[in-house]
């Protein structure tokens, strides 16, 4: 498992952290994909997924906050970014909670990189115990 990176000013704690599958799974997206990203939004039904882009294939702004940058790149080799964003509405439900990704067998959204591998990506949250990292 790895820890996003801290991207949130003030904050010293990860937010996220990804499994060693979801990892695997991302590595070989990438070969295939070139560079990605996650998004989370608050909808509803697919939404209410993880979603993983080509990089900037899903653009953000205002109304979506950057909660980490994970590096999926095997030690000793070249960075592999995946920026995670939400959106800003998700985020304040989700303000107390650190999330995993993992990801299970299943079809998940046709909009999403993994679809066609027959697994879908998924948030398992856990509240975090102390006031800080959140604001």
């Amino acid at each position: 498992m790895i820890d996003a990176s801290v991207v949130i000013p003030g904050e010293t704690q990860p937010r996220l952290a990804m499994t060693a599958e979801s990892i695997d799974l991302l590595r070989a997206l990438w070969r295939t994909h070139g560079p990605l990203m996650f998004h989370q939004s608050g909808g509803c039904c697919d939404g209410s997924s993880p979603m993983c882009f080509a990089a900037g294939e899903f653009v953000t702004g205002a109304s979506d906050v950057l909660l980490g940058v994970f590096d999926i790149a095997p030690h000793g080799q070249p960075e592999q970014p995946i920026e995670f964003w939400m959106s800003v509405e998700q985020f304040a439900y989700w303000s107390h909670t650190f999330l995993t990704i993992d990801v299970v067998k299943g079809r998940g959204s046709g909009f999403s990189l993994e679809a066609p591998e027959g697994v879908r990506f998924l948030i398992r949250s856990t509240l975090m115990e102390v006031a800080e990292p959140f604001s």
